[in-house]
């Protein structure tokens, strides 16, 4: 192992070293905690590889910048917080409609509104969902360690070009400012997913939005041999605005489709101490560091934990909930919010009475003893 392949870096600068060995090109961003880092590093490190830094006058302008960016063959990304996502949702509709590849980093803090820009919190999961209107499908991906932040930042690339999709990547403050060791891999070790080009010559029709029978859509940058629309309103395969029932209903299928049906590909998970658990914790994030913790901690003392860490939030892999919940006592979500995930495990389970919430959500890290609080709780009513 190299030295210079050994960093010791906050998590924002692992999402970073991701991007760059992903081949991002362009960012485009505006200053918000507890994200900054994220641009404050490529704001060096992209022009000493040939990509381009921009700061944008606001987050909107970010989102529209990536957006344009992309569609002229680049890979992109931004960063921003809870109060600065709220305001890019109207373009990541956008990027949806006209399936335009980018990755958007929301490194969360206390909110609604200005909230609590400094401390710990995870209340955008159904904002990173549902935050954008309409019928739709999303990519949002997560991790608690530095090394999985690295590579699920370059598996974000990777899902962003496969499916011509935007990919978020949720964290939050305490990965985000936290220091860990990360390893970075060679080149190669790694796969990397580039953009697919259409083989459809210069002067011939290219149709934008007439899948391959993989179902992949080949893209053409836009403004160089190939002239086609792009817009946000229900279109056909040349990409001009059709609101026939049919083309509508199609599309939006395919919209949906192309990620829902793709679940078990897309998913990313990591299991502890599973194989014979009574009690199963559910959790992402840095709130799965202390879960991993408090069952390691009771698996020493008896006490059959397991845990199934989420590095994959959306789409929801009720599936792989089901399975891995089927024969455990009790389920507990661990999060730091009033039950966004809770509420998806619910729907997942036959018995959602056996599951529990274990959360904080007053700006703190949520610690192994509030999950044993409730550990005691369910332990007292004889389950």
């Amino acid at each position: 192992m190299k030295n210079n392949h050994i960093k010791f870096v906050q998590g924002n600068e692992a999402c970073m070293e991701g991007a760059m060995y992903a081949g991002l090109e362009f960012f485009a961003g505006y200053p918000i905690t507890p994200s900054t880092e994220i641009a404050e590093a490529l704001s060096s490190r992209l022009p000493e590889n040939g990509g381009k830094f921009i700061q944008m006058e606001d987050e909107i302008a970010s989102m529209g910048a990536i957006i344009g960016a992309s569609l002229t063959g680049h890979k992109v990304m931004t960063a921003t917080s809870g109060p600065g996502f709220s305001l890019k949702q109207e373009a990541l509709g956008y990027a949806c409609m006209a399936e335009i590849p980018c990755v958007i980093a929301n490194v969360q803090r206390g909110g609604p509104s200005t909230g609590n820009p400094t401390h710990v919190s995870q209340g955008d999961v159904n904002q990173t969902r549902w935050g954008t209107h309409g019928d739709h499908a999303i990519v949002v991906m997560t991790a608690s360690n530095h090394q999985d932040v690295f590579e699920i930042t370059v598996e974000a690339f990777n899902l962003a070009e496969t499916y011509r999709t935007p990919v978020i990547i949720l964290l939050d403050e305490v990965v985000g400012h936290m220091r860990e060791r990360l390893v970075i891999p060679d080149h190669g070790e790694i796969p990397v997913v580039d953009r697919l080009r259409t083989s459809v010559p210069k002067g011939v029709d290219y149709h934008p939005y007439l899948p391959r029978e993989d179902g992949r859509l080949p893209m053409s940058d836009f403004g160089a041999e190939h002239r086609y629309n792009v817009t946000g309103l229900f279109h056909d395969m040349w990409g001009f605005p059709n609101n026939n029932p049919k083309v509508v209903k199609g599309l939006l299928r395919h919209l949906v489709d192309k990620i829902e049906n793709n679940v078990n590909a897309i998913n990313r998970h990591k299991e502890y101490f599973m194989d014979d658990a009574e009690f199963m914790l559910i959790s992402y994030g840095s709130s799965a560091r202390s879960a991993i913790h408090m069952a390691k901690e009771k698996r020493e003392k008896g006490l059959k934990i397991g845990v199934l860490e989420l590095q994959t939030l959306w789409p929801f892999p009720s599936g792989l909930i089901r399975e891995k919940c089927a024969g455990a006592k009790a389920v507990i979500v661990v999060e730091m919010n009033m039950g966004q995930v809770l509420s998806q495990v619910k729907n997942a389970l036959d018995q959602p009475e056996k599951v529990f919430l274990a959360n904080r959500i007053d700006g703190e890290l949520l610690s192994p003893e509030d999950i044993k609080s409730v550990l005691r709780i369910i332990q007292g009513k004889g389950v």
